[in-house]
């Protein structure tokens, strides 16, 4: 055999081997790479994106956004050609020709390794590839992973179209500042939506994928611009734009600041408290599957309720005078407006309270105060008239000033952080709908909601409670109780001297008269004579935990430490004919898709049931409020009712209707059912309790609230030992309204600061805006009532108490009392 041939077979041999040993190199690398896929590619098809969870009021306004992501998902039909032009331009040319892999990519990147440009090499990933680390795989650099990473990416040509992959990727992708998503990176950069960006912004977002913490174009606008005028050079080689338009997009100047999706209504105790019910009702991941609530609040009501509370609490502030002030900074002489800011960090603002330093005062009474963004303002003298002072006596460089914007444009005034606290709550009385909720002054500066959290005492507020358990015993608003000194000694000898409000006793007086005038002394007979044993089971039926109700006669005072929702509600049974309705926030809930997964249906108020109804209908079906599978609760059951206020003879208690949908066709919609509210009391003692609260505002503690120019405002004011707690609860239209002052300390709030001084301006306040255009709510006596003259007045009484109306003899002291009513102490 001649050399020549034996160097040929060699050379096949060799070949073969080499072939085959490659081969099996190559089946082995594919095994090894393949083995590591994942095996759950096609998830993409149906893939949800974190998004936030959106709070809106009734009427469709924004109240807050909860998530860590910001990400608004959009439809590739959606992003404008030229949006969809700069990314490929700059990340991906051959986009629309690959398979997922781009074979000049990859050379180019092996090129830039072999000559060690740029250090770690870029573009060698096309957008299908990102879009496979994205979702698949970790950020580790090896060539395990990026082998990996082509082969998902081929994979997922294979499965989805250009449009869809690309519409992932820039769903997806990361644009620093929390910001995920090209539509959630205009707003926050620009505060634009994707079509209204200009190509030089459209730029400075793609060049942010390269380094989304540390380039983007707020925290490094120098490098992020660098990297934008190649990506409009890229744009003009590729044809997309021309010459002109990247001259002058690489010329305009860099201009992005931080843009928060704009809060239309400022509600953050209510936010808070959706957050809460949302997490209970559908689990801890509900912040990131872009929900959407729709509440029962009133933006305008919100509003409103809003400026009551911090007008009310600083007329209070104000009425006692400077309080000092806040804090003080150790700066050093020569710190500039700069450095004098940086102590104002974390320091937020409060109600429209905002903190300034005090730079320096002048001898004519002014002061220059630097706000957090280091911005000078001038305090002229007049800008703290009412402390009596002037800024250059209140403060000396370096305190803290609390600084609020004034009626002339760019004016400032000084003021503080009032000492007290207020809640407020406002409920439709018809079906418990919460229209406002405010928690304090500030959720900022404190995030405690003492509007359902806070447990106070009531005072004279809670009276009206008192008054219909004696009612339903037979008493009625022309009974004659006995307004005198009286003492009660408890089984360990201790005596309890009862006393009104400013001393005094002006003897027998009719009920409505010691209503109006908040007779303490009355209520605490009134109390003794029915018994406190019934009185708690009765009162209970508002909606009270009985627990929660003193088991001894301080009840008739107030002493319960009842939250003022809770007071709310139960003043809700008054105004509504006496059915109890239970307070309710959200009202419906729908996904990212638009659909509806959760739609309240409240039991509703019915003046003309006379017994339960709600348990009757509400619960024959299912047992409870069920909803595409989510259990929200079971029907109310039917409440222990004093035999007074069950169904008269003949009469059957109210059912469920069914009706359809407003709009709809009854043969093509559900039906939704009507669910009565359970009855608490007999309406006729609703009605005389409702008469004699509107005279406590028409001739008694309350007559501030007559300036509201309506015949159905009614309420009571309360107060508690030492002024700790001021209160007023009331109504008019169709609303229920609680509003209380206090110090979270429990100490006193000053000297004569009773809840028509401190609460009811608040009050009045609300619902000044709350009523208007609203009809006048009606109180006609409801059907088994008589008018009559008793002690020298006309009143509406029930029938069946005209024979024993002369059964109480209300001058009998010689009866000994149960013991246990006054173990007080």
């Amino acid at each position: 055999m001649s050399r020549f041939r034996r160097l040929f077979r060699w050379t096949l041999v060799a070949f073969f081997g080499l072939t085959l040993l490659g081969l099996a190199g190559l089946g082995a690398l594919y095994y090894v790479v393949s083995a590591k896929v994942p095996d759950n590619i096609q998830s993409l098809r149906n893939v949800e994106l974190q998004e936030p969870l959106y709070v809106y009021t009734s009427d469709g306004k924004l109240m807050a956004l909860f998530g860590e992501t910001r990400r608004y998902p959009i439809n590739i039909e959606q992003v404008p050609d030229q949006v969809k032009q700069a990314f490929i331009a700059a990340e991906d040319a051959n986009f629309y020709q690959h398979h997922g892999v781009d074979p000049k990519g990859i050379a180019r990147a092996v090129w830039q390794t072999a000559t060690m440009k740029e250090g770690r090499v870029a573009g060698g990933s096309t957008i299908t590839q990102q879009v496979a680390r994205q979702f698949f795989l970790s950020s580790e650099y090896s060539y395990t992973r990026k082998l990996v990473e082509m082969m998902v990416a081929m994979r997922i040509e294979k499965m989805l179209d250009k449009d869809q992959i690309l519409e992932l990727y820039l769903n997806k992708s990361f644009f620093g500042n929390r910001a995920y998503g090209v539509a959630a990176a205009a707003e926050f950069y620009y505060g634009k939506s994707l079509d209204q960006l200009t190509l030089a912004e459209t730029a400075t977002l793609v060049s942010t994928l390269k380094f989304p913490s540390s380039g983007n174009p707020i925290s490094n606008p120098a490098r992020n611009h660098q990297r934008s005028v190649y990506v409009i050079e890229r744009m003009r080689e590729d044809g997309y734009v021309s010459a002109a338009d990247a001259t002058a997009a690489t010329a305009e100047p860099m201009h992005a600041k931080p843009h928060d999706r704009p809060i239309e209504v400022y509600a953050p105790y209510v936010a808070e408290m959706v957050r809460q019910e949302m997490i209970a009702k559908f689990g801890g991941d509900v912040l990131t599957k872009g929900y959407h609530v729709r509440t029962t609040i009133d933006s305008t009501l919100q509003n409103a309720a809003d400026a009551a509370v911090r007008s009310g609490l600083a007329l209070y502030d104000h009425r006692h005078g400077w309080n000092g002030v806040e804090r003080h900074f150790e700066v050093s002489a020569d710190a500039d407006a700069e450095q004098l800011a940086a102590q104002l960090s974390g320091i937020p603002t409060q109600g429209t309270l905002m903190p300034s330093i005090v730079a320096t005062t002048h001898d004519d009474g002014s002061a220059t105060v630097v706000l957090a963004d280091a911005t000078e303002v001038v305090l002229p003298a007049a800008s703290s008239k009412w402390t009596g002072k002037t800024p250059a006596k209140l403060f000396k460089r370096g305190d803290l000033a609390r600084v609020k914007l004034g009626k002339e444009p760019g004016s400032y005034l000084v003021d503080e952080i009032p000492r007290a606290q207020a809640a407020l709550v406002s409920l439709d009385a018809n079906n418990g709908a919460m229209r406002a909720i405010i928690g304090g002054y500030s959720f900022a500066g404190n995030k405690f909601n003492r509007a359902t959290m806070a447990r106070r005492q009531p005072g004279s507020s809670f009276k009206p409670f008192v008054y219909a358990a004696a009612f339903d015993k037979g008493f009625n608003p022309a009974s004659i109780v006995l307004d005198a000194p009286v003492v009660f000694r408890d089984r360990r000898g201790h005596m309890w001297r009862p006393q009104n409000d400013g001393g005094g006793f002006r003897g027998p007086m009719r009920l409505r008269e010691a209503l109006v005038q908040s007779r303490n002394l009355v209520s605490v007979r009134l109390l003794d004579s029915i018994g406190v044993p019934y009185a708690r089971k009765y009162i209970s039926q508002f909606g009270f935990d009985e627990s929660e109700l003193p088991p001894n006669l301080s009840m008739s005072l107030g002493s319960a430490s009842l939250t003022p929702l809770s007071i709310a509600r139960g003043y809700a049974v008054f105004a509504n004919g006496g059915s109890r309705v239970t307070p309710w926030l959200v009202d419906e809930v729908s996904d990212r898709d638009g659909t509806v997964i959760f739609k309240e249906n409240p039991a509703v108020a019915c003046r003309t049931c006379r017994g339960t109804s709600s348990g009757d209908g509400a619960a024959a079906g299912s047992g409870g409020n069920v909803v595409d599978g989510f259990n929200f609760g079971p029907a109310e059951t039917k409440p222990a009712l004093p035999a007074s206020i069950e169904p008269a003879a003949g009469q059957q208690s109210a059912q469920a209707e069914t009706i359809a949908a407003p709009g709809a066709a009854a043969t093509d919609q559900p039906v939704v059912p009507t669910i009565y509210a359970p009855r608490a009391i007999d309406p006729r003692t609703a009605y005389q309790l409702v008469s004699m609260m509107r005279d406590v505002v028409q001739r008694g503690t309350g007559t501030a609230a007559k300036v509201l120019g309506r015949e159905d405002v009614g309420g009571k004011t309360g107060s508690t030992n030492d002024h700790r707690d001021a209160w007023f609860s009331g109504f008019g239209g169709p609303l229920v309204t609680s509003v209380w002052v206090g110090r979270d300390n429990f100490r006193s709030l000053g000297y004569r600061e009773y809840g028509g001084k401190a609460a009811l301006p608040i009050w009045i306040d609300y619902m000044r805006v709350a009523l208007k255009d609203q009809p006048i709510a009606q109180n006609e006596p409801p059907e088994g009532m008589v008018q009559v003259s008793l002690n020298g007045a006309t009143e509406w009484v029930k029938t069946e108490d005209m024979d024993r109306i002369h059964e109480y003899d209300v001058f009998d002291e010689s009866a000994e009392p149960d013991e246990a009513a006054y173990d007080i102490f």
